[in-house]
């Protein structure tokens, strides 16, 4: 960075490290730039805000490890107008058709199960969540898109650079960083405004902020092996991209019990995620290549196939919440502040998520339409989210357990393991009992690979969410929170999608979720709610904030094509429900009041922190 304070990009994206001198000034520091710093970054930029994001890694994910992105994730990523060119590097929902358990990927199929959106019993009930559906996307694939996005919008891109500490004199004050150029060892300093730690399950921030984590035992050791191994020949009726492998007559290596085959590039390259036998502790064991590649070669079943491992890691399986998110002006994210396995698929969905939530607070604090007390709510609604989130992955592996006592895995002696295993196939009463106890596990694994509930019912509560007009309390959860999805717009919750379009129709099909967002506050009303649009116009220029008031119905701004939006609503046609910018539901009134101008400002104020 020059002394003018301006600065050329490198053909690699980094800045080049600076001379010594003066600290660095910058509003907004995102240290990380995994799914949570590059999410945000794109997400401040949309408001027009940059600054400079580092990654003490030499550049964008090596290692394709998150890889199921939800709808709600990609209605985020929507918001921006990034969701296309996620669709363009994803393996398509159809190669997500099942989960398999099976023998090897070659052989022996035991079970399968539809997975993420392609159950044919629960399609309506994903239509009805999200004008969004799931897709395969690698973490390889999704970072570069979201820091090229996020350095074309402004920010600075610094690789190969490590955080090392931060000082700061008062909880709001300037917040002055060491960092650690990697290739030149070159320390210099960094004073922003803001600092976000997305720095990963490692957090020096968390850590320098002594943030207390709530930890449960965690489940052991895992061992990523990336390989490329061409199986299309057998994928054809094998659709899908999870795969457990279970082979209970091999005398197996204790770190190498069960494996989960996981798709990443359709069908030639593959991430084997292998799990030791229960009881395996030994966090330093090193296997040698040929050992590996021997059980890579059993997990396939086809020595004819080349296999070629790319490479291998080691992960511990944990099960951590941060017990807050944020301290003054530093906020923490993604998996800094929650750290669990993959099972469900919530891990860069979180993260992407995190961000989205926190973007439009930090634009309105800093371009002062809001107070800065609108921060606080930042960790009283995403905490909450991210302790259900490392629960509910957690009990996903948990869950497997019934499967595997099934299939004949648990006993460590193989003569057992192959006695169990071939009761399966007994005309006996024991046989019927085990085939019985199989189906049930595997159906209940829906919870897993079905859980529109968990990806899709958030619930907020702070004072960004205005309550005080509710006449009654939320309606309970749905009997299955997990599998089922509940549509509402009780303060706190996600705007229901519902598909609308104009009277005479002259485009697709638009999502009620379009109408919101984009940075901007939202007011959906009816027939017979003019007057709601008029008091959200008086509210935006009493407030300088932008409320975009649209009317949903019978011969409206849009209509309400399959009825969907009257079911879902949950108010009178001539009543309103107001948004926030991040889509959430901030108040609704029930119908049409005479206070309508006066209760519009009032809430505005509340949420903004203005009152």
């Amino acid at each position: 960075m020059a002394a003018n304070g301006t600065t050329t990009t490198q053909p690699n994206g980094n800045s080049p490290p600076p001379t010594e001198g003066p600290p660095i000034e910058t509003p907004f520091l995102i240290v990380g730039a995994g799914p949570a710093g590059s999410a945000l970054a794109c997400f401040l930029a949309s408001h027009g805000l940059t600054g400079i994001m580092l990654s003490t890694a030499p550049g964008t994910a090596k290692e394709p490890r998150a890889h199921i992105t939800n709808p709600a994730a990609l209605e985020c990523l929507r918001d921006i107008g990034l969701e296309q060119e996620v669709l363009g590097v994803a393996t398509p929902q159809s190669h997500m058709e099942h989960t398999r358990w099976c023998h090897d990927m070659a052989g022996v199929e035991y079970a399968r199960i539809h997975s993420w959106g392609n159950q044919p019993h629960r399609r309506g009930e994903y239509d009805a969540a999200s004008p969004c559906r799931h897709v395969d996307v690698p973490q390889t694939l999704l970072e570069p898109i979201l820091v090229k996005h996020a350095i074309v919008k402004g920010w600075k891109m610094r690789f190969d650079t490590t955080f090392v500490k931060f000082e700061r004199d008062a909880p709001d004050g300037p917040i002055t960083s060491t960092i650690t150029d990697n290739i030149t060892g070159q320390t210099y300093r960094i004073r922003s405004k803001y600092l976000f730690g997305c720095d990963g399950a490692r957090s020096n921030i968390i850590r320098q902020l002594d943030i207390p984590l709530i930890k449960e035992p965690g489940q052991g050791l895992a061992i990523n092996i990336l390989v490329e191994a061409d199986l299309e020949k057998y994928m054809k009726y094998r659709t899908g991209n999870l795969h457990w492998i279970m082979q209970p007559e091999i005398e197996h290596p204790p770190w190498g019990w069960v494996c989960i085959n996981r798709m990443v590039k359709s069908w030639h390259e593959w991430m084997f995620i292998i799990f030791p036998e229960p009881g395996f502790s030994d966090l330093r064991v090193r296997p040698s290549n040929e050992e590996y590649m021997k059980r890579i070669r059993q997990f396939v079943g086809d020595d004819e196939v080349p296999v070629k491992i790319l490479d291998v890691s080691k992960w511990y399986i944990n099960e951590i919440v941060a017990e807050r998110y944020s301290d003054g002006n530093i906020f923490c994210m993604g998996d800094a502040v929650h750290r669990h396995p993959p099972l469900n698929g919530l891990g860069s969905n979180t993260c992407v998520q995190d961000a989205f939530n926190l973007a439009w607070k930090i634009a309105y604090a800093e371009k002062e339409l809001a107070s800065p007390t609108l921060l606080n709510s930042y960790s009283g609604e995403r905490q909450p989210i991210g302790e259900g989130v490392i629960r509910r992955a957690n009990q996903g592996l948990r869950d497997h357990v019934g499967a595997w006592e099934a299939l004949g895995m648990m006993p460590s002696d193989v003569e057992e393991r192959k006695r169990q295993h071939a009761e399966l196939s007994a005309p006996t009463e024991a046989g019927q009992k085990r085939r019985q106890r199989l189906r049930e596990q595997i159906a209940y694994t829906e919870h897993e690979f079905g859980g529109i509930g968990i990806e899709m019912n958030q619930r907020y509560e702070s004072e960004a969410v205005y309550l005080k007009d509710e006449k009654e309390a939320r309606r309970p959860p749905p009997e299955d929170p997990v599998l089922q999805y509940q549509a509402s717009t009780y303060p706190g919750s996600r705007l229901p999608h519902a598909w609308i379009n104009k009277r005479v129709p002259n485009q697709d099909n638009m999502s009620t979720v379009d109408l919101a967002g984009h940075g901007v506050f939202s007011l959906i009303t009816g027939v017979g709610g003019e007057a709601w649009k008029e008091a959200a116009a008086r509210a935006a220029k009493d407030l300088g904030v932008e409320i975009r008031a649209y009317s949903v119905g019978w011969t409206e701004d849009w209509e309400d094509v399959y009825g969907d939006w009257a079911r879902r609503r949950e108010i009178e046609e001539d009543g309103c429900v107001l948004m926030r910018p991040d889509r959430t539901v901030c108040w609704r009134s029930m119908g049409m009041r005479e206070d309508c101008e006066e209760a519009v400002l009032r809430v505005m104020k509340a949420v903004l922190g203005r009152d």
